[in-house]
C-alpha cells in the first residue's frame, strides 16, 4: 500500500530544514507522498496538470497583469545529485516561455571583477517567471571554502551577505525555494560508474569529480553550514531524498506546487469588453462575411 499523496504544506512541513541545519531523512528515504516509482509517476500526471496551470496564471499575471511576484527555485548537490534531471522532469511539465534556467559554472575572469552576487542579480527572474538556478550564489561558500580558493575571512561575511540578498527578493515580490539534493556517497558512486560504464553517458563524466568526490567529508561540513546558517523564514531550505531519481522529481515538483498554491497567481481581467468583442467578431468577421446567423 502507497504512502498518500502529500497536500497542503505537508511536504514542505517533512522536508524542510529546521534551525540547526538538520537534515531531516536520509538520501533513501521517501519520508512523505509516494513509495514506488510507478506511484510517483502517477501523482506527477495531476500535479502537472495543475503545476501548468498556476504557472500559466503566474506568467499571464505578471506579462499582462501588472503584477510583480516571481519564483526563484535554487538547486544545490554533489555531482550526480539530479541537478538537471530535476529540472528536464520537473519543468517539462510546464510552459517554457514562463521558466527561466540559469546554470552557474566557475566564474568567468569577468566576473571574478564584481561582487560575488553580480552574476546572481543579473538571473533573477523577472515578474511572473519561475527562475531556476542550477548551482547558486552558494558556490561562493562551498567550493571557494573547501578548495581554499579565498581565506575564511573572505567567505564567512557572505553567509549573511546571502540571506540580506534573499530577504529583499522575498520583499520585492520572489518566493525563493531552495532545494538540497540530498546523495549518498553510494549512490554517487554508483552513478559515475555509469556514466563510465555507458557510452551514451560519458559525456556527462568529468575526471575532476573524483577529485570533487576525494573531499566529501570537506563538502559534507560546508553543505552543513548552510543549512544552519541559511534556512531563513524568508527563504527556507529543503533537503530533498536524492537517492531515488523519482522521488526526488516528484518532491520537487510538489514543493513547487504547494508554493504556487499558496501565491494563488489570477489570470488577468480582460482590460476590453468581451461582450462587444464577441459580437464584432461573430457579426463583422471579414472573413466570414454574410455567413453569420
Amino acid at each position: 500500500m502507497g504512502k498518500k499523496q502529500g497536500t497542503s504544506s505537508s511536504v514542505r512541513d517533512a522536508l524542510r530544514v529546521r534551525p540547526g541545519g538538520e537534515i531531516p531523512h536520509a538520501p533513501r528515504d521517501t519520508p512523505v507522498g509516494p513509495s514506488s516509482k510507478a506511484e510517483a509517476a502517477e501523482g506527477l500526471v495531476e500535479t502537472g496538470a495543475e503545476l501548468a496551470r498556476l504557472q500559466e496564471a503566474l506568467w499571464a499575471e505578471g506579462t499582462f497583469g501588472g503584477g510583480r511576484r516571481s519564483v526563484l527555485l535554487v538547486l544545490q548537490g554533489m555531482d550526480t545529485s539530479g541537478k538537471g534531471g530535476t529540472i528536464e522532469h520537473v519543468f517539462g511539465l510546464m510552459n517554457p516561455q514562463g521558466v527561466r534556467v540559469a546554470s552557474f559554472k566557475k566564474p568567468t575572469a569577468a566576473e571574478k571583477r564584481h561582487h560575488f552576487l553580480w552574476r546572481i542579480r543579473k538571473e533573477v527572474p523577472a515578474a511572473g517567471l519561475i527562475g531556476v538556478f542550477d548551482r547558486s550564489q552558494y558556490e561562493d561558500v562551498l567550493v571557494v571554502r573547501v578548495d581554499e580558493l579565498v581565506p575564511p575571512e573572505k567567505w564567512e561575511p557572505r553567509f549573511d551577505e546571502i540571506n540580506e540578498f534573499e530577504a529583499e527578493l522575498a520583499s520585492s515580490g520572489t518566493t525563493v525555494v531552495k532545494c538540497f539534493l540530498n546523495i549518498s556517497a553510494d549512490e554517487q558512486r554508483a552513478r559515475l560508474l555509469a556514466r563510465l560504464e555507458m557510452p551514451e553517458k560519458q559525456w556527462k563524466y568529468n575526471p575532476r569529480d573524483l577529485d570533487v568526490r576525494s573531499k566529501w567529508s570537506d563538502y559534507e561540513k560546508a553543505y552543513a553550514d548552510v543549512l544552519d546558517r541559511c534556512s531563513t523564514e524568508d527563504a527556507p531550505w529543503y533537503a530533498i531524498p536524492a537517492d531515488r531519481k523519482w522521488y526526488r522529481n516528484w518532491a520537487i515538483a510538489q514543493i513547487l506546487l504547494e508554493t504556487l498554491r499558496d501565491l494563488d497567481p489570477q489570470l488577468p481581467e480582460p482590460a476590453y469588453d468581451v461582450a462587444a468583442e464577441l459580437k464584432r467578431l461573430k457579426k463583422n468577421d471579414p472573413l466570414l462575411a454574410g455567413t453569420a446567423e
